[in-house]
């Protein structure tokens, strides 16, 4: 396989010209980590975002940073923590769910949309992502958005962009809005609850004004022999221990928790931001999207037809983690049936390439939204260069 590594933006114009010239498909490259997430690649040509890094801008005091797209996350995360400062979405780390190595890049991150548990309350990538400059289909370059959240006109291609997997564009550069690191944080825990009755807590604790930043269940099995609902507050000293005994007081009816702080519980939570209860397993794992409500229907629905079915709830039970035999089209059949009356979608997270490449890895869309779909891809990327049938097939 060619591998292009650019290390300007006028290189990579240059390799996407030269590749529509000769009609030759590319994939699109960070860190590596995230090979088995969206269908197969079905290029023979790579374009790599390794040569492109660097903090190209950080302003502590307007809470802002930017960096080419192959910079390290680590490096991004380590620059911010100097000042006391984080992004806000807490981004997953897929590494332990695909047992892959290399290093995230903030690129990909924004590409993916990749969020964790702070998605909930601090919203997704996408929602801290104020600035792109990419290299479309045609080997040009674009710059969107800018460097403070007022600074959007027209059509806001920050947002159309961040999720896109790579299929519109070439990311070179991108910059997030960043927010300071809590003082303090306490995780409430509460042992034994029924899948339905611990997202019921978690509800209840989202609707309050005591602002959980985090909103997690975890059945019997996974974390422990006993279930465990936990709530993440983070905050100024004194916030926290009004909030915790608030919530406290309002989920009586759930018993008594228990409160964590330090290693343990940080190190827990990286664990449901990871999905790494799946990691090392040959099973295919899935997200489930729906309300939070029916997290637990859905999840009971899909255990009476698929053996053996293991989840978590994450968002508040909005996001169901659920890893199960990985059996082909039967499985993504049966597992979108028992979503469908609920009005939820499903993505297939991890498989085996021989089922990534026959199954609808992302819940496959209405025709007028196909559509668009199409329209969008066409206009970035006329001579479908950019990750042919990553997402959709086809697209």
């Amino acid at each position: 396989m060619i591998v292009h590594t650019p290390t300007t933006e006028a290189q990579a114009c240059a390799v996407v010209k030269s590749v529509v010239d000769n009609a030759v498909p590319l994939t699109l490259r960070g860190g590596g980590t995230r090979a088995g997430l969206g269908r197969p690649a079905q290029a023979a040509s790579t374009l790599s975002s390794a040569g492109l890094t660097g903090i190209t801008l950080y302003e502590p005091a307007e809470m802002v940073i930017a960096a080419r797209a192959g910079t390290p996350l680590a490096l991004v995360q380590e620059t911010l923590a100097e000042r006391g400062q984080m992004l806000p979405f807490e981004p997953m780390d897929h590494r332990a769910l695909y047992g892959s190595e290399g290093e995230p890049t903030i690129g990909a991150i924004a590409a993916c949309n990749i969020s964790g548990p702070r998605r909930i309350n601090a919203g997704a990538a996408r929602d801290s992502l104020i600035g792109v400059r990419l290299v479309n289909g045609r080997g040009e370059m674009i710059k969107s958005g800018g460097r403070v959240m007022k600074n959007v006109t027209g059509l806001d291609l920050v947002k159309l962009l961040s999720g896109s997997h790579g299929t519109l564009g070439f990311l070179t550069e991108v910059t997030f809005r960043v927010l300071p690191r809590p003082e303090r944080i306490v995780t409430l825990q509460w042992s034994g609850l029924s899948d339905s009755d611990g997202v019921a807590l978690l509800c209840k604790a989202l609707g309050s004004p005591f602002e959980p930043m985090a909103a997690a269940h975890l059945p019997a099995g996974l974390a422990g022999d006993v279930a465990c609902t936990l709530l993440r507050l983070e905050n100024f000293s004194d916030s926290i221990e009004y909030r915790s005994g608030e919530l406290a007081l309002l989920l009586g009816e759930y018993g008594v928790p228990e409160r964590l702080e330090g290693a343990a519980p940080t190190a827990l939570w990286t664990d449901i931001r990871d999905a790494s209860f799946f990691a090392g397993s040959d099973e295919a794992v899935w997200r489930l999207s729906l309300a939070p409500t029916n997290g637990p229907k859905a999840a009971a629905a899909i255990a009476r037809m698929v053996p053996a079915a293991r989840c978590f709830y994450d968002w508040g039970g909005g996001l169901v983690w659920l890893a199960a035999t990985a059996d082909g089209d039967a499985g993504a059949a049966t597992i979108r049936a028992a979503l469908k009356p609920l009005g939820g979608h499903a993505t297939l997270v991890r498989a085996p390439d021989a089922i990534r490449a026959t199954v609808d890895v992302f819940q496959p869309l209405a025709e007028p939204l196909m559509r668009v779909t199409a329209g969008i891809k066409k206009s970035f990327d006329p001579a479908g260069i950019f990750e042919p049938g990553r997402i959709y097939a086809g697209i």
